[in-house]
């Protein structure tokens, strides 16, 4: 399971994080985006190496970037003055890379966190990389680019929500854990929903709408095994392992959904009028 969570993490420290910027604030961020990269490759490099001082160090510098990044979000909010539900989503996508930062910090130097073991730890990573970072990101773009109404106001209130209810649930027990992917996998559900009937619609070629197709399947079925997880967890009825929630639910989430959505919505957003 290591090698494959670590290429996941990989995958959003270096890739999806920095496009996904681009798409948030082409002009604000295009600085932040492009050197990104060089930001991510010591947390990137940290993954495979031994926990100690060393992968410590390397993780602390990636925990920085993104400490800066989640203070982009009052600047940004102090110049919108606005709380509409896409800007909710935005706000959450700049805040999300830094609790995966600090638990990165915090399992590659060995040491718990608030109580929880460095295998919770390691998962947190890529969680609030990819259920954090690019599904409210996404949830952002689609409430900004669908028709107007309930379910894309839901989508954008209630990714960020379920992601915060998820995180709080590792405070306070499971249920509550299962009440935040209630929420977050409604949310993401609507986000599928609107991308098939909505943007893919619209997109013009068919490249294009196949990323789009493919990021919207993916969510409905990986979703349900968060949820299948989750109620395991809190009921105690038989559920996957992380291990297999690892090679199907985290892996189908960083390629089918998040890395297929950043690529559509970068041809969205280039394409001509």
């Amino acid at each position: 399971m290591t090698v494959l969570v670590n290429l996941i993490v990989t995958l959003g420290m270096l890739y999806v994080v920095p496009a996904g910027l681009r798409l948030i604030d082409p002009a604000g961020l295009r600085r932040l985006a492009r050197y990104w990269p060089l930001l991510a490759a010591p947390g990137a490099v940290s993954l495979w190496l031994p926990r100690g001082p060393a992968a410590g160090t390397l993780a602390a510098l990636y925990a920085a970037g993104t400490l800066a990044l989640a203070l982009r979000a009052p600047v940004r909010l102090a110049r919108t003055r606005s709380l509409a539900p896409p800007e909710i989503a935005v706000l959450t996508a700049l805040t999300a890379p830094s609790v995966a930062g600090t638990a990165l910090v915090a399992e590659r130097t060995g040491h718990g966190l608030f109580g929880f073991d460095l295998e919770i730890l390691a998962l947190t990573v890529p969680h609030f990389h990819f259920a954090g970072f690019a599904a409210a990101l996404v949830a952002g773009l689609v409430c900004r680019a669908a028709a107007p109404g309930p379910w894309a106001r839901w989508a954008a209130y209630s990714v960020p929500g379920g992601t915060l209810l998820v995180l709080a649930g590792y405070f306070v027990d499971d249920w509550a854990e299962l009440a935040g992917a209630l929420v977050l996998t409604s949310g993401m559900w609507a986000v599928a929903l609107l991308t098939w009937r909505q943007i893919r619609a619209d997109a013009r070629d068919r490249y294009t709408r196949a990323l789009l197709s493919t990021s919207a399947a993916v969510l409905a079925v990986t979703m349900l095994l968060a949820l299948w997880w989750a109620l395991g967890e809190a009921g105690g009825v038989p559920h996957p392992t992380l291990t297999w929630m690892a090679a199907t639910h985290g892996l189908g989430n960083a390629l089918g959904f998040a890395l297929c959505s950043v690529l559509a919505w970068r041809r969205l957003k280039e394409s001509p009028a």
